[in-house]
């Protein structure tokens, strides 16, 4: 289910050029190696630490298959963001979502990696498509799209940081006990999310956009405020 963070990414060109993005596969560690003890670590947590389908955890992973991340973090922001409402919130949000999309396709596309439920019958939290398993284990664009978002938005309402960020990593956590990923996907999500998000930051627009977006978020808010 790809609703939102991907769908909107094409609306806007990113902050970089195709020349500018960076090259994942020259800084993630990829994925292991058959045999490796990534590799090991990797079946043993998919065959033993993921709970089982009735447990809340599971249940939460579930939910999380959603790309709505205004929705997902509402809680953790304290108020769900209605984009149509924040136009530069909105425009931060595509044009770093393109960055983030074209890098993280580039580098799926270079490592090609199994997906882990491909080999097994064990359950996921989500339908065994053929899409889902043909789109590459490594790293995990669930994850990196939504600790990115956490990132940003953390930076945005840097009182509601712990919280954000919080989620921002429960959230990805949630594509291994899910059993969609690999847990070295999800870690490569997290480090893939952490490297766009730092270069996008060379950037002056992003850095002005950034800067919009946070004075709009605080208007809003006070909105909210007054209106409650």
């Amino acid at each position: 289910m790809f609703v939102y963070l991907l769908a909107i990414a094409a609306v806007q060109p990113g902050y970089l050029t195709p020349a500018q993005r960076l090259d994942l596969t020259a800084i993630l560690p990829g994925p292991p190696l058959a045999g490796s003890a990534r590799a090991d670590a990797d079946a043993r947590i998919f065959a033993t630490e993921r709970g089982a389908p009735d447990d809340a955890r599971w249940r939460l992973a579930a939910v999380d298959v959603s790309s709505d991340l205004p929705e997902r973090f509402a809680d953790a922001i304290g108020f769900r963001l209605d984009l149509a409402r924040l136009p530069a919130t909105r425009r931060l949000l595509d044009r770093f979502g393109s960055d983030r999309s074209a890098a993280i396709g580039q580098a799926k596309a270079h490592w090609q990696s199994r997906r882990p439920f491909v080999a097994s019958a064990a359950p996921i939290c989500e339908p065994r498509t053929a899409a889902l398993a043909a789109n590459g284990d490594y790293p995990s664009g669930h994850t990196a799209h939504g600790w990115a978002f956490a990132l940003v938005m953390a930076e945005l309402l840097p009182d509601r940081a712990q919280p954000i960020l919080a989620r921002g990593r429960s959230y990805g956590a949630s594509r291994w006990i899910c059993g969609s990923h690999s847990w070295s996907a999800v870690e490569g999500g997290y480090l893939a999310a952490a490297a766009i998000v730092a270069r996008d930051h060379g950037e002056a627009a992003f850095r002005a956009d950034l800067r919009r977006a946070a004075r709009e978020l605080a208007r809003y808010r006070r909105r909210l405020r007054t209106a409650s």
